[in-house]
């Protein structure tokens, strides 16, 4: 049987301020691990978060330029789950009331035109970072929490990419557009702009979607394109042998590796969002 691609893109954007979205913290790269963090983004009780009004101003950027409505009331929340680079054990992020809503981007591919819709952009917090040790006998793992409360904007698309050409066209445009505003420095080997690809299949000529796995953290345009079509691969050979294909999360690993399955930080039954209260900081022209 023949199968038709749908693909849907996740990208996190990191925003070019100089503190963090919810505290004055640096977001240097690269500075001594845990020496740029507070009470804040370490998460102790009692510490208030306070909204860094430069973020506010990049998301609204954002939006204009890929053809989205502002919201003019938006709503934080809290996104609950356990992980270990996320000290206060919830992210804050936007759920039902985000900044930017109903845009679209044009993409051009093999001399044809086509229109991507941008589901909505929303502002949230990064995590911290897991170090792995790599030696022998050690399995242990080291947190890095410099990183915890950097400033995101995630921007969603609808699943309207029919191709690994077409995802990778749309990602490039984006990544063209959020450096020209300079609200990002499109670093992909440091992850400033990062995407979770979303991937299933349906017979050709069918408008039900099938079942989609989600390929988690992808920071390079080429891995993103060898992923997708592993993935693509995968599912037609258990969609051919008449199995239905099931819902996961895999990390991105380049082939011909296979993306190895990975546990969900979102949308499972142990995750719930809740609104969160947050103040919000002037800033100057420049980024805060």
């Amino acid at each position: 049987m023949k199968y038709q691609v749908v693909i849907g893109l996740e990208v996190h954007t990191q925003l070019t301020t100089n503190t963090k979205i919810f505290c004055g913290c640096s977001t240097r790269f690269g500075a001594t691990p845990n020496s740029q963090t507070c009470p804040v983004c370490l998460g102790f009780p009692g510490a208030l978060p306070v909204l860094n009004r430069t973020v506010v101003d990049f998301a609204i950027r954002a939006g204009l330029a890929t053809n989205c409505s502002i919201s003019q009331r938006s709503v934080f929340a809290r996104k609950n789950y356990f992980y270990p680079d996320l000290p206060k054990g919830y992210q804050i992020s936007q759920f039902d009331l985000p900044i930017c809503l109903d845009g679209h981007l044009d993409i051009d591919v093999e001399g044809q035109r086509k229109r991507i819709g941008i589901t909505r952009i929303h502002m949230e917090e990064d995590a911290g970072k897991l170090v792995h040790a790599d030696l022998p006998g050690d399995d242990d793992s080291l947190v890095d929490l410099n990183r915890a409360c950097t400033p995101l904007l995630e921007v969603v698309s609808e699943p309207d990419m029919r191709s690994p050409d077409e995802a990778i066209a749309y990602l490039k445009k984006l990544h063209q557009i959020v450096v020209y505003l300079g609200i990002c420095d499109g670093n992909l080997e440091e992850g400033s702009f990062r995407c979770d690809a979303n991937v299933s299949l349906m017979p050709v000529g069918s408008t039900v979607l099938g079942t989609r796995a989600e390929l988690k953290n992808i920071n390079s345009f080429r891995f993103i394109k060898q992923a997708i079509e592993y993935e693509m691969e995968r599912q037609a050979e258990i969609l051919d042998e008449g199995a239905g294909s099931s819902r996961r999360p895999a990390s991105s690993i380049p082939t011909p590796a296979p993306p190895a399955p990975c546990a969900a930080r979102r949308r499972r039954t142990t995750t719930a969002t809740s609104r969160t209260r947050t103040w919000c900081r002037s800033s100057s022209t420049t980024p805060g």
